[in-house]
């Protein structure tokens, strides 16, 4: 019975592959505010400087109740807010253009970062 079942599935599989029906996985970012005067936008680990366009999963985390996350650019005006304290998960699609990274109460003081995005 196993043996009859198994070229039918393999070319299913092999079909879906094909016609699309693999996820593609989308790449994910984390911005972190706090717990003291920083501010960070990292991908593996690493600080972001330029990225290419398209869609992304942003995991904000917000470490102080006196900071707040807040992501501007072209299409993106995303925050949290200032007594929040917590982990949030964006889907952002980002085009071409500088965003800036910042806590709005502290961007003054230093508090916010950018990266470019390259079409």
């Amino acid at each position: 019975m196993l043996r009859r079942l198994l070229p039918p599935l393999a070319a299913l599989g092999a079909a879906l592959v094909l016609a699309g029906g693999a996820t593609a996985v989308t790449p994910k970012l984390v911005g972190t505010d706090g717990p003291d005067f920083t501010i960070k936008v990292t991908k593996a680990g690493a600080a972001v400087k330029a990225l290419t366009a398209g869609t992304y999963t942003l995991v904000v985390r917000d470490k102080s109740s006196a900071h707040n996350f807040h992501l501007i650019g072209p299409g993106v005006n995303k925050k949290t807010g200032v007594p929040f304290t917590g982990t949030q998960t964006w889907t952002v699609t980002l085009k071409r253009g500088t965003y800036t990274f910042q806590c709005d109460v502290h961007a003054l003081s230093g508090m916010k970062g950018a990266f470019k995005v390259r079409g």
